[in-house]
């Protein structure tokens, strides 16, 4: 039976245990959306992780949601992100990168003017989006034409060579969380009546087609996906979640993709399901799971059979040896929220590690 500590074999990425880094945004990156020093030593931490996932990266230009996140479309990106993967790998680590495009939770403060993209003309309502200016209310994005859908499904691609290019071992596609993917795949965000719009299908069309560009341009095995059906970040709701995720396991049998990584629920608790135990009947792949879970139940899930593997999110901010405190039973350190998004390494590098 296998546990938290047994190696899996995801894809072509052979991950030396099942405890995963989740994608932690943290907008620590320099100007020009360049992978910062402290970069660098913040993944070189965790490189005992099985995988690590590295943050939401953007694609393309004028994609940016987060103001200080990075890119992975210039050189002088791709030379930034080698020298985390170089350290990463130094220390005896694997690292993907997810690449990701913001959609309607852009902001033209972020972006040079540039208003945002969506599969429909509907903002974000309830949130704000933090700006050089200070919070912003979102602001209406403009529904995408099919040529410009074809546009970001090439930039996928190019992203995805780049990321080859800086290093990295795979990539993770987000299609989470309320950006521009999953805007398509939800029909709250979604109201087209075109290919892209409507039945299950049509929404899952462009995920579909970044899915197939990207494993074309470098390899399915190293090709892993996140998804989040439930979460009603970003204001995003669907009308039959279930249903929606019944169809995604089923089409993603048909990509020999890496993983599926899936967020089991809601942050906001406003939209509820079983959408694991639905993921696991239908796709027959490697599945990560995340959300909530605590070093116990996440090794009882993987001794049952009912994940492959558990990538943990809050509490890889605040203890870059987790997979050592894990398996000592040590206590691990509480994270602090007011340093998530702040500058410099205080809250991000400066995490105790167990002494010896």
């Amino acid at each position: 039976m296998a546990d938290l500590f047994t190696p899996l074999q995801a894809g072509a990425l052979y991950l030396k245990n099942r405890i995963l880094m989740a994608p932690l945004t943290r907008c620590r990156a320099d100007q020009g959306h360049i992978p910062s020093d402290i970069m660098v030593t913040h993944y070189a931490q965790r490189a005992s992780s099985g995988l690590l996932i590295a943050e939401a990266t953007m694609a393309m230009e004028g994609c940016s949601a987060f103001w200080k996140e990075p890119g992975i479309y210039n050189q002088a990106q791709i030379d930034g992100w080698l020298r985390v993967t170089d350290a990463v790998h130094e220390a005896g680590g694997k690292i993907v990168l997810q690449i990701w495009h913001g959609g309607r939770a852009c902001h033209p403060d972020l972006n040079n003017g540039r208003v945002a993209v969506a599969p429909s003309a509907l903002a974000i309502r309830g949130e704000e989006v933090y700006t050089p200016k200070g919070k912003q209310n979102y602001t209406q994005p403009k529904a995408l034409t099919t040529d410009e859908i074809a546009e970001v499904v090439e930039g996928f691609a190019i992203a995805t060579r780049h990321a080859d290019l800086a290093g990295f071992d795979g990539v993770e596609v987000h299609a989470a969380n309320g950006y521009l993917i999953d805007q398509f795949l939800r029909d709250g965000s979604n109201q087209r009546e075109d290919q892209y719009g409507g039945c299950l299908e049509n929404r899952c069309r462009l995920l579909n087609e970044v899915l197939t560009a990207v494993c074309e341009t470098w390899s399915a095995d190293r090709v892993g996906l996140r998804l989040s059906p439930l979460n009603s970040f970003n204001d995003m709701q669907d009308s039959d979640p279930l249903a929606l995720t019944t169809y995604l396991a089923k089409m993603l049998n048909h990509h020999p993709l890496a993983y599926v990584h899936l967020m089991r629920s809601d942050f906001y608790g406003k939209q509820s399901g079983d959408v694991l135990t639905l993921m696991r009947a239908h796709y027959k792949g490697v599945l990560i799971s995340n959300m909530g879970y605590s070093p116990e139940e996440a090794q009882q899930a993987v001794l049952a059979g009912s994940v492959d593997a558990v990538a943990f999110g809050t509490a890889y901010l605040a203890n870059p040896d987790l997979v050592e405190r894990i398996q000592q039973g040590a206590p691990l350190n509480s994270a602090d929220p007011n340093t998530f998004y702040s500058a410099g390494e205080v809250g991000y590098n400066d995490y105790p590690r167990l002494a010896g």
